[in-house]
């Protein structure tokens, strides 16, 4: 029998079959032997003996895996900013996009708590991601929580971002039997508390959501000029036309990407937060053997 893990707990894991019924099982002790850990979003293979433990006897192929939090085969990454307090993490925010489109994952950027936006912010958010899916909620005044629902319907989803933005009292508006703990702000450092604590997938609308851990740090992985530039839809068509073959699109002359910028097709706020995340990946490639 095929489910699909929607938590583990303690060496053992629970799996949801097609029928709705959860089983929980133990995984085969070959899993250690060959180094596979199961993680929550795996699609197993199962048996149930007459008495005991259901066993975990196979891990299908995942399509994608996140490292932080543990989770595979993720259909949407649901990418959370606030409107006001905690102030926006943009960049982290596009780490998250390159993330997304690195592993083929697709995003929708949410602008929470937008009965209390402050206008600039809004007015940034929609024009530096007006190239991919975005959403302006509230989970106070319940706005665009419908079509929340409807985005995340027949998905395994995953919602990321900083502390405090709302993620939890999202949730709490899609799944109100939950109850979730929702963090709250502290006032001096306008930094939220971490009130996730492990990761779990709830059955929703055909699919499943998963909460992760507030995080305000996100480490990149090491990426090609080649791999970065497909990670920025605003590049699409565009990079191939600079003047020389693998340009970083910062200080060389006759830079396609660069001209977006005057024509108004790329904001600068993605053009600065880009050579800030182009910086990070060459100092982690510089360092790598250190």
């Amino acid at each position: 029998m095929q489910g699909r893990i929607i938590r583990g707990i303690g060496g053992f894991y629970d799996v949801l079959m097609q029928s709705g019924e959860t089983i929980r099982c133990k995984a085969r002790g070959r899993f250690r032997n060959d180094g596979i850990t199961p993680m929550v979003g795996d699609l197993a293979e199962i048996s149930v003996p007459e008495t005991g433990f259901a066993s975990m006897d196979d891990i299908l192929p995942r399509t994608n895996a996140l490292l932080r939090p543990p989770v595979a085969n993720i259909d949407l990454l649901v990418i959370v900013l606030s409107a006001c307090v905690p102030k926006p993490d943009f960049l982290l925010a596009d780490k998250l996009l390159i993330q997304a489109r690195t592993l083929k994952i697709e995003p929708l950027l949410v602008l929470n708590k937008i009965d209390a936006a402050k206008p600039e912010i809004k007015e940034e958010f929609l024009n530096d991601y007006a190239a991919f899916g975005t959403l302006l909620s509230s989970s106070r005044t319940e706005e665009n929580i419908d079509a929340l629902k409807t985005a995340l319907t027949n998905r395994v989803s995953c919602f990321a971002g900083q502390s405090a933005v709302g993620k939890s009292s999202l949730l709490n508006a899609l799944f109100p039997q939950l109850s979730l703990e929702t963090g709250e702000l502290a006032k001096r450092t306008d930094r939220g508390k971490h009130t996730t604590r492990q990761a779990e997938l709830w059955p929703f609308l055909g699919g499943a959501v998963l909460d992760t851990p507030g995080f305000s740090l996100f480490e990149m992985s090491e990426l090609s000029q080649d791999a970065l530039n497909t990670c920025y839809p605003e590049f699409d068509g565009v990079y191939t036309e600079c003047r020389f073959s693998g340009c970083r699109h910062n200080a060389e002359p006759d830079c396609a990407v660069k001209a977006l910028l005057a024509q108004g097709k790329l904001t600068q706020g993605r053009y600065t937060r880009y050579l800030e995340i182009q910086k990070e990946i060459e100092e982690k490639r510089k360092h790598k053997y250190d």
